[in-house]
C-alpha cells in the first residue's frame, strides 16, 4: 500500500512542476545568501581571531560556504528537471536520473540539518573561546610596547566603540586589572605609590575604565575615572544612577552577534518541501507513462510500499549487493589460486 497517496490531474501535474521550479530556484538564491554568509563569517571571526583565545572555530563558516555551493548546484539540476517535466517527453530523459537525485537530496538534507545542530551547538565553544580571549585582551591592554601584543589596546578599543559594550562581563572588569602602563604613571606621586604597594601584586588598580567605554548617548560628560567615589562628582549617586557607560560585556555582545549570523540557515524547511514534491512528480508521472496517456489523470505517493515493506525492501537489496560482493571475491581467490598451483 502506498504511503501519502495522491491523485494528480495534467494541471495539477503541470502546476506542481512549475511550483517545484520555482522553489528550487528561490533554494539558489537561499544557497548563495548562504554562501555569502559563511565567508562574511569566516571574515569577522578572523578579524577577531585575537580574540578567540587560539580556538578553531572555523568549522562553521567553512560549512556553511560548503552548504552554500552544493544547495546551488542541486538546486540548479532540479530546477532543469521540473521545468522539462511539464513535458511527458522531455520526463523521459530524466527517469533514470531523478530518483539518484532524491536520494542525494534527501542525504544532502541529512547534512544541512547537521550543520544547523553545529551552528547551534557551537554556542557554547565560542562562549569560552570569547571569555578567555577578552580575559586576555584586557589584561595586555596596557601592553602597548610589547611586541605582539601592541596591537590590542587599539582592537580593544574598536571593538567597546563598535559594539557598545565594555570589559568582558561588564565594565567592573576594569577595576580587576591594571590597563594603565608603568610608563604612563607619575611615581613622584606618592598616590601612585601607595596604590601600587596596597596591591600584593603591585599592580596599579583603581575604579576607571578606557574611553571607549563611554556611552556616546548619555548627556552628561562621560564619568570614567573614580567610577564608585560619588564625593568626586557633583549630583552623582554611582549606585542608584544609570552611569554613562556601555553596561553589556563585550562577551555578550559578541555572542549575541556571532550567534545571530549562524542562526540564519533556514535553508532545510525549503529544501525539505522541494524534496518531497518532486518525488510526488517523479511517482505520477511514472504512472502516467505506464498508462501510455500524457493527459491522464495519475497517483503520486512518497512511498510505494508501507515503511515496514520499503525498509525490507532496501535491507534485502542490501543483503544481496553483500553476498553478490562476498561470492565475488571468493571467485577471485579461487582463481588465484587454481592460477597459482598451475604455476
Amino acid at each position: 500500500m502506498a504511503v501519502l497517496k495522491v491523485k494528480f490531474t495534467k494541471t495539477r501535474r503541470d502546476k506542481l512542476a512549475q511550483v517545484l521550479w520555482i522553489l528550487n530556484w528561490i533554494s539558489v538564491v537561499t544557497g548563495v545568501l548562504l554562501f555569502c554568509l559563511g565567508l562574511f563569517l569566516k571574515v569577522e571571526i578572523n578579524k577577531r581571531e585575537e580574540l578567540m583565545a587560539g580556538r578553531d572555530v572555523q568549522y562553521v563558516p567553512n560549512m556553511l560556504i560548503a552548504v552554500g555551493l552544493l544547495a546551488c548546484a542541486i538546486n540548479f539540476l532540479g530546477g532543469k528537471i521540473c521545468y522539462d517535466c511539464v513535458d511527458t517527453n522531455k520526463f523521459l530523459r530524466w527517469k533514470l536520473i531523478i530518483l539518484p537525485y532524491i536520494i542525494c537530496t534527501f542525504f544532502f538534507t541529512f547534512c544541512v540539518l547537521v550543520g544547523a545542530v553545529m551552528c547551534y551547538s557551537m554556542h557554547g565553544e565560542l562562549e569560552e573561546a570569547l571569555n578567555v580571549g577578552l580575559s586576555d585582551a584586557l589584561k595586555f591592554y596596557k601592553d602597548t610596547d610589547t611586541p605582539g601584543r601592541c596591537f590590542l589596546k587599539r582592537t580593544v578599543d574598536m571593538l567597546q566603540i563598535h559594539f557598545q559594550c565594555c570589559g568582558n562581563s561588564g565594565y567592573k572588569d576594569w577595576f580587576q586589572i591594571q590597563w594603565i602602563s608603568n610608563r604612563y604613571l607619575d611615581m613622584s606621586q606618592k598616590e601612585v605609590v601607595d596604590r601600587l604597594r596596597s596591591n600584593v601584586e603591585g599592580k596599579y588598580l583603581m575604579d576607571g575604565v578606557p574611553f571607549s567605554c563611554c556611552n556616546v548617548n548619555s548627556p552628561r560628560p562621560c564619568i570614567q575615572q573614580q567610577i564608585n567615589n560619588n564625593s568626586a562628582h557633583f549630583n552623582y549617586e554611582h549606585q542608584t544612577e544609570e552611569l554613562n557607560l556601555w553596561m553589556r560585556g563585550c562577551r555578550q555582545a559578541l555572542l549575541e552577534y556571532y550567534t545571530h549570523i549562524m542562526q540564519s540557515i533556514g535553508l532545510t524547511v525549503l529544501i525539505l518541501s522541494v524534496l518531497t514534491g518532486v518525488r510526488y512528480l517523479q511517482t505520477a508521472l511514472e504512472n502516467v507513462l505506464r498508462q501510455g496517456d500524457p493527459d491522464s489523470e495519475s497517483d503520486g505517493w512518497l512511498l510505494e510500499n508501507s515503511l515496514m515493506e520499503t525498509a525490507r525492501t532496501n535491507l534485502n537489496i542490501i543483503k544481496k549487493g553483500c553476498r553478490f560482493n562476498a561470492e565475488k571475491q571468493l571467485i577471485s581467490t579461487l582463481l588465484c589460486h587454481s592460477l597459482y598451483l598451475h604455476i
